[in-house]
């Protein structure tokens, strides 16, 4: 029976890329670097620390991970701020709305920082529905190591097999399919070039998994 949704938050909740694609490509200038797409794109779904991490050991940079976390969110920090168009995701409001209004309890799991995480809930009155928030920022691995969805599954109380993930990123599915939980990916126009083979369903839009369609699948 399923009991538990667990959300990714960028590209499933918020479609935040064109913030972090600037914030990253503004700090990528500022240290002097080129990183190409297919670098780029593998990124996604991984804490920007590991990210940052990885740059400077393909780079050999002078400055450290730290040192380029603190400048991609400054940069992140200034365009949130000055961006007023920013919105959810078609239809995922709904879908969450839905899912509290059926008694499921609610997770959100994300690469993101949980500054960045408690910006978006905040800006968008979100903690009402969410029973908990974990950031990939706090953890000692990043996806697809599955160690976030372990942690998230044993936040909402219930069995991994009571629990689905909803995931937009190659390494966000590989973590979900890891941790042995339910994972549905969220094939949208705002991931590019990721990989949905191993997701166990694949949707395009969010009233394909509304809470009486998914509780068939359980």
């Amino acid at each position: 029976m399923l009991k538990a949704v667990i959300f990714d938050m960028d590209g499933v909740i918020i479609d935040s890329e064109p913030m972090h694609n600037k914030a990253y490509y503004d700090m990528f200038n500022e240290v002097g670097i080129n990183v190409s797409t297919e670098l780029y794109e593998s990124f996604t779904g991984q804490s920007t620390i590991n990210i940052c991490k990885r740059l400077c050991d393909h780079f050999e940079l002078k400055e450290t991970p730290e040192t380029l976390v603190a400048l991609k969110r400054k940069h992140y920090k200034h365009f949130f701020e000055s961006n007023s168009n920013l919105g959810l995701i078609d239809g995922v409001l709904d879908l969450i709305k839905d899912y509290r209004n059926n008694k499921l309890k609610l997770v959100v799991a994300s690469s993101a920082a949980m500054t960045s995480i408690n910006q978006i809930f905040d800006r968008f009155d979100l903690n009402q529905y969410f029973s908990g928030k974990l950031s990939g920022g706090d953890l000692k691995e990043s996806k697809p190591h599955p160690e976030i969805f372990i942690k998230a599954a044993k936040t909402t109380g219930f069995k991994k097999e009571e629990c689905v993930v909803i995931e937009d990123s190659t390494n966000g599915i590989k973590a979900a399919k890891a941790a042995d939980i339910f994972c549905i990916g969220y094939d949208s126009f705002h991931s590019k070039n990721q990989d949905y083979s191993k997701a166990d369903m694949v949707i395009k839009d969010f009233k394909e998994i509304a809470f009486n369609k998914l509780e068939s699948w359980f």
